[in-house]
């Protein structure tokens, strides 16, 4: 799948970096045309004529070339690029490339890159360990890059822990999947529900809940880059999307998000329902501030929300796919498949908030998943973009047999 994909490889200066020769190598030999850039102290660690001579290519390192004058353009280039590969991705690169410092002609056509971005950091233990290393990982990945995680063993060091390079044969499989995996989704739509719902109780205050929306932005994210039209239909979130493949709908109650999706509904080839849907409103919102009494509480009257997963079970056509969601703090697993069975859906994602690292507002998750086809498919603690692949991989696997 590589064979005439224009990919750019960023080297920094990292000791992994002698390992670009053979990552250089094994991409040319799979048919892609690569163009190197080296940030200046990756040529500390190896030479730029390697490069040169393997890709076939001349290296580009500054802004322009200091004796001819000629400009390098990062404009250009990200446009040229069908993918960008960073590795190794020391611990400065990364945080150039979380907080935009575009210092270099690295970071400077990263943040002009419209293709995906593969990010594959190298770097002593404590240093993948610190706080600011996570949090700017987590940033780059909230961006929409992937992140090719470190292995572990012996370091520069010669401690042994997490931060080894990922070896140039699994990187090259990584892009290899990655664009077998772009045009399954090609001309099918799908339609994704993501975020919480609010409802209202005064002008002020409100019901609702800890969802992000991150997990179902990353499907939107997913779907799109394999070439889907994505509909997603958001609550209140601070989430941006990233693919043009993507058009956003934005709703904050329960109502709202019922009737958006019921509007799509019929020109969705899947519904992926991701949200987490307010089960309650105030049956009567004040129109006014409630004020604090002295000797009493106000007493809220709740009234049932749509629920939305019922709705589509019941309103889905013949070769739909509909995709469910259960967050569950006890009996797991029989929650999620009597769901499952109620709403009529062809699978479910299960995942529980006694898993650490896996619910609301992290970046990470752990989810089981249930088919009517009686399938049980548990996953390991990942990146929620990672958890969307292997999601969206299942959803694939339905709709190419419909």
């Amino acid at each position: 799948m590589l064979k005439g994909k224009h990919i750019i490889l960023g080297i920094t200066g990292g000791i992994a970096a002698y390992k670009c020769a053979t990552l250089t190598r094994l991409l040319v030999k799979a048919g892609a045309e690569v163009q190197v850039i080296m940030t200046p102290n990756a040529k500390q660690f190896i030479q730029p004529l390697t490069l040169s001579t393997l890709s076939g290519k001349p290296v580009i390192s500054e802004f322009f070339t200091a004796n001819t004058g000629q400009w390098n353009s990062h404009v250009d280039l990200g446009l040229w690029a069908d993918a960008l590969i960073i590795a190794p991705a020391t611990a400065s690169t990364i945080g150039k490339m979380a907080n935009g410092v575009a210092d270099n002609m690295l970071v400077t056509t990263y943040l002009s890159a419209k293709a995906p971005v593969f990010v594959a950091p190298a770097m002593d233990l404590d240093m993948m360990r610190h706080p600011s290393t996570k949090r700017n990982l987590d940033l780059l990945r909230s961006y929409g890059n992937h992140i090719i995680e470190p292995a572990e063993g012996e370091l520069a060091s010669h401690l042994i822990g997490k931060g080894r390079m990922e070896e140039p044969e699994n990187i090259v499989k990584v892009l290899d999947d990655y664009f077998k995996a772009g045009e399954d989704l090609q001309g099918k739509h799908v339609l994704i529900t993501a975020g919480p719902t609010v409802e209202k109780i005064d002008p002020v205050r409100y019901i609702s809940n800890f969802s992000s929306g991150k997990m179902g932005f990353a499907l939107a994210e997913e779907c799109a880059c394999r070439g889907a039209h994505v509909t997603l239909v958001a609550g209140p979130v601070s989430l941006q999307t990233i693919n043009a493949g993507i058009e956003r709908v934005d709703v904050t109650t329960a109502v709202e998000m019922h009737d958006a999706v019921m509007q799509s509904l019929p020109q969705a080839d899947a519904i992926i329902l991701c949200a987490a849907v307010a089960d309650y409103r105030v049956e009567n919102v004040a129109d006014k501030k409630i004020k604090r009494e002295k000797d009493s509480a106000p007493v809220l009257h709740l009234a049932p929300n749509p629920d939305i997963a019922r709705a589509v079970g019941q309103a889905k056509r013949e070769g739909q796919v509909s995709v469910g969601f259960a967050l569950e703090t006890d009996n797991e697993n029989v929650n999620a498949q009597g769901k499952l069975e109620r709403k009529n859906l062809n699978f479910i994602v299960m995942n529980s908030l006694r898993d650490k690292n896996a619910g609301f507002q992290v970046d990470t998750n752990k989810v089981t998943i249930f088919t009517d086809k009686g399938e049980i498919i548990e996953g390991d603690c990942k990146s929620k973009r990672d958890v969307a692949r292997d999601i969206v991989d299942v959803l694939y696997k339905y709709l190419s047999t419909k």
